[in-house]
């Protein structure tokens, strides 16, 4: 068969075209391998730092930060990890795979909806020129805010005459807590929650409102705090009063700094906490200038209930005068707890275990009513404290007296008759958890709070945060809440 020249040519064409593709994809090849390699590399890397944040986020607590640094320094991790799990999940993905969208929480039902209406530029069709008729529309929501928003509130007070006894009549006068002072009660709510609940000192307010042109000096916002923590006061002895008739209060306390002007520097003064969950949830602060246990005396006066604590030495002697002292499983929980995190004894693990198992039984119990939830605990929780109880007398006998572990035991076995009395009473609680998660704020807060060198003052800082803790406890925003008493 033969072939002419220009098939000949044809045929050559088509062969350098071939290569041509050949060579093209065999570079696609080589590219996709480096990128490949790149993408291998890129994702070990990542994963290698990822761990090392985690580790860093989750794990053992540095003892240097104090609490403010520590919460900036998981926010600033937190940050990295999500960002670094997004390029993970880029590297990982194929990219002919869509990425998954994280399933999102509705928008809140309760925050009112601004309306914005995008209406196209014509109202004729813009491939055929005829009228545009309306079928409808698609509705996308954003969530969005805006800075504190000033405004002056106008009291107008009409005045009225009689014509026949020229009697002039107006209304009462609006009570304010500052007479005749410019704040409102808004105001000042505001800033007594930026202030104990959201942790911002008063200059930083000053910052703030400066930026919304409103010139407040800090000596006045001072004034204003001590003003409402004065007319406050009346309420929280209310709540004291109510407190003090429950059956059952959980007290802790923890350290405040106290500034000192005499001294030039800070002491260290205490507040004491007082919760009850029976009845309307009540959380009170006593503001104390030392830890001594004559100031729970003070506080709790003819109290002679339940009084649910640590093992804190200031409270024992209450405990001679008729009041009956219940325990706090986890605080036990944590001892065998940091044991295990160290991996200081084996043993820390099977104490956790039933530590658990009587959580599993509260979990399960928790809402009936006093008598079912009693009889549960004596058929369920009973038998695992037995056991942990002879778990604790056999392990003791066998370990150095001097080891970690030894002191757990200890400790556990002195605390025993206060950590199982719960189980005999329905009303009584497992834990000593309501007071220290009233408490836990504080830690956030504590460089915000140096009292004026005064007791007083100490005291009605104490009395808004007994507000403020309580609000939380009942489920009311702190803010409503201040503002409408």
């Amino acid at each position: 068969m033969s072939v002419d020249a220009s098939t000949s040519d044809d045929l050559q064409t088509q062969l350098r075209e071939a290569l041509a593709v050949i060579a093209q994809r065999d570079e696609q090849i080589a590219e996709m391998a480096t990128v490949g390699a790149y993408r291998a590399a890129r994702i070990k890397v990542l994963e290698a730092q990822l761990a090392a944040m985690n580790r860093a986020l989750y794990g053992r607590r540095s003892e240097q930060l104090d609490p403010a640094q520590r919460q900036l320094f998981e926010e600033a991790l937190e940050e990295d990890i999500v960002a670094m799990q997004t390029e993970l999940e880029t590297l990982k993905e194929s990219p002919s795979v869509p990425r998954r969208q994280p399933k999102r929480l509705p928008l809140p039902e309760h925050l009112p909806r601004v309306e914005v209406r995008h209406e196209p530029a014509s109202c004729a069709c813009a491939q055929c020129g005829n009228a545009l008729t309306s079928m409808g529309e698609d509705v996308t929501e954003q969530l969005d805010c805006k800075p504190a928003e000033f405004f002056v509130r106008r009291h107008i007070y009409p005045k009225y005459a009689c014509r026949a006894c020229e009697t002039v009549t107006t209304a009462p006068s609006e009570a304010s807590v500052i007479e005749r002072g410019r704040p409102a009660p808004g105001l000042l709510a505001h800033v007594l929650v930026s202030k104990y609940a959201d942790h911002l000192p008063l200059y930083r307010q000053q910052q703030i409102y400066q930026r919304s042109g409103v010139e407040l000096a800090r000596s006045t916002l001072a004034d204003w705090t001590g003003a409402a923590g004065v007319a406050l006061m009346p309420l929280v002895d209310a709540m004291k009063a109510d407190l003090l008739q429950r059956s059952v209060i959980h007290a802790d306390e923890t350290p405040v700094s106290l500034l000192d002007p005499g001294a030039g520097k800070a002491a260290r003064a205490y507040l004491f906490a007082y919760c009850a969950t029976d009845g309307a949830p009540i959380t009170t602060f006593d503001f104390c200038t030392s830890r001594s246990g004559e100031h729970a005396k003070r506080f709790l006066g003819a109290f002679r209930g339940h009084l649910v604590v640590d093992d804190y030495s200031g409270y024992k002697a209450l405990f001679t005068e008729g009041i009956t002292e219940v325990g706090c499983w986890a605080h036990i929980r944590r001892l065998f707890f940091e044991l295990h995190a160290a991996k200081a004894s084996a043993h820390a693990e099977p104490a956790l275990r039933q530590i658990a198992e009587l959580y599993r039984i509260e979990a399960q119990i928790n809402g009936l009513d006093p008598p079912e939830r009693l009889a549960r605990r004596q058929r369920e929780a009973r038998p695992v404290l037995d056991a942990f109880g002879q778990w604790i007398d056999q392990l003791s006998a066998n370990v150095s007296p001097n080891s970690g572990l030894a002191k757990a035991l200890a400790h556990t076995r002195k605390r025993w008759p206060a950590l199982v009395r719960y189980v005999d009473d329905a009303a009584l609680p497992i834990d000593n958890n309501p007071v220290e998660r009233s408490i836990r704020p504080i830690a956030v807060g504590r460089k915000n709070w140096l009292f004026a060198g005064s007791k007083a003052a100490g005291e009605r800082a104490a009395a808004i945060m007994s507000l403020i803790a309580t609000a939380r406890q009942n489920g009311y925003e702190p803010y409503a809440y201040l503002k409408d008493v």
